[in-house]
C-alpha cells in the first residue's frame, strides 16, 4: 500500500541543511536575510500587542450553519466531529484560512521567502480572490505560516538536528503580516527534540492574539534517526500537550481560541488519533501535506484525513512540486470545494 501513497518531498529539509549547519544562524546568512527585504525599516520590529479580550458570545446558529456547509453533504456519520463549541472569537468554521508557507532564509522552502514581501502579498491576494469567488459563504482570513524551527541534516551543537530561527525573523514575519491584516502561524520541526522543549520558547509570540501554531510530525524523529531518513511521527500525547499549552495561554491572557495545524500525509505520522483531545480554547486542523498529481492528492486526503476525523481539515498546494506529475497542474479552489469535508485551512508552498 505504501507504494501508492503520496509522499511529501523533503525539499524544505534539503535547503534548510544547505543554509544552516549549526544551532545558531551563522553571520553569513545576513546577506541572505538582506536579499529577502523583509521590511523597509529594519528598526521597526513587530510590536507585542496587548491581548484584546475575546468576543463575548459565540453565534452558535451561524456556527452550526457553517459546520453543515463544511461537511458538504457527507452522510458517513464521521463529520462533523462531535465537540464542544469553541470559545467566542474562534476563526473556524466562520472563516477559511488561506496561508502562504515558508522561511525567510530560503527561497526554496516555500512562497513565503521565495518572493519579496510586496510581490508575495500581491500573489496571496490573488489566491484570496479565487477562494472568495469559489465559496462566497465563507470569508477568507489571510495567514503567513512561518517555519521558525527547521529540521537539519546534522546534529548541531545541541545534538537535536534542528535549528531555531532568531526572533528578529519572527518579528519580520509579523510586520509583513500587517500588510494584509494576516494572522501568523509559527511552525515547528523538532528533529530529535520535542514539543515540550520548543513550544515554551515561543510563548511571548503565542501569547499574541494573532499568532497560532503548526507542528510537523514528518520531522519528529522518535527513533533517533536524522531527519529525512524516515518519516517521523507524533502521538496523540504530543498533540494533546500542544493544545493544553495553547489552552492555558488562552485562559491566562483572555485570548480567542488558538488554531493548531498538524501536517499529515501518511497514517503512521499521527498515532492513536482516537485519543486526541479537543478543547474549546483550541481548534485542531489535520492538514493534508502531500504533493503530486490531483488524483493522488485527493486520494491522500480521503485515506488519511477524512477517515480519521479530529475537528477541521486542511489541504496544501505546492506551486512547483504538484507540477512534477502528469497532468502537471494545480488543483483549483472549485475542485477542493467538492471535498467532504471542505478544508477550512488552505496552505500554498
Amino acid at each position: 500500500m505504501k507504494s501508492n501513497l503520496l509522499l511529501k518531498s523533503a525539499i524544505g529539509l534539503t535547503f534548510a541543511v544547505s543554509l544552516f549547519s549549526c544551532d545558531s544562524v551563522p553571520t553569513s546568512t545576513a546577506a541572505v536575510a538582506a536579499s529577502v527585504d523583509t521590511t523597509k525599516n529594519p528598526e521597526a520590529v513587530a510590536d507585542q500587542p496587548t491581548p484584546e479580550p475575546a468576543a463575548v458570545t459565540l453565534d452558535t446558529v451561524l456556527y452550526n450553519q457553517q459546520m453543515t456547509h463544511m461537511v458538504n453533504g457527507d452522510s458517513s456519520g464521521k463529520w462533523p466531529v462531535k465537540t464542544a463549541y469553541p470559545l467566542p472569537g474562534a476563526i473556524l468554521p466562520f472563516k477559511r484560512i488561506i496561508a502562504y508557507y515558508g522561511n525567510l532564509y530560503s527561497t526554496r522552502m516555500g512562497i513565503l521567502g521565495e518572493l519579496p514581501p510586496k510581490q508575495m502579498i500581491d500573489r496571496l491576494k490573488v489566491e484570496i480572490k479565487n477562494w472568495e469567488a469559489a465559496d462566497p459563504a465563507t470569508p477568507v482570513q489571510p495567514a503567513l505560516h512561518y517555519i521558525c524551527v527547521t529540521a537539519q541534516g546534522s546534529p548541531g551543537a545541541a545534538g537535536k538536528y534542528r535549528l531555531r530561527m532568531p526572533f528578529k525573523q519572527i518579528d519580520s514575519v509579523l510586520n509583513i503580516a500587517k500588510m494584509i491584516d494576516a494572522i501568523v502561524f509559527l511552525d515547528i520541526q523538532v528533529g530529535l527534540g520535542s514539543l515540550q522543549e520548543e513550544i515554551p520558547e515561543l510563548e511571548k509570540y503565542l501569547a499574541m492574539p494573532n499568532v497560532h501554531l503548526g507542528i510537523d510530525p514528518e520531522f519528529s524523529m522518535k527513533g533517533g534517526q536524522a531527519p529525512g531518513k524516515v518519516i517521523g511521527s507524533f502521538d496523540a500525547a504530543d498533540i494533546n500537550y500542544a493544545t493544553d499549552y495553547l489552552a492555558k495561554l488562552v485562559k491566562k491572557y483572555n485570548l480567542p481560541p488558538k488554531v493548531l495545524v498538524v501536517h499529515r500525509f501518511t497514517r503512521p505520522m499521527v498515532k492513536n488519533y482516537q485519543q486526541i483531545i479537543t478543547r474549546p480554547e483550541t481548534q485542531i486542523v489535520m492538514h493534508m501535506d502531500g504533493w503530486g498529481a490531483p488524483a493522488r492528492k485527493i486520494g491522500t486526503y480521503k485515506h488519511f484525513i477524512y477517515t480519521e476525523p479530529i475537528e477541521f481539515t486542511g489541504f496544501k498546494i505546492f506551486y512547483k512540486n504538484d507540477l512534477k506529475e502528469t497532468p502537471s497542474r494545480l488543483l483549483t479552489a472549485e475542485e477542493l470545494m467538492k471535498l467532504k469535508p471542505r478544508p477550512l485551512y488552505i496552505q500554498y508552498q
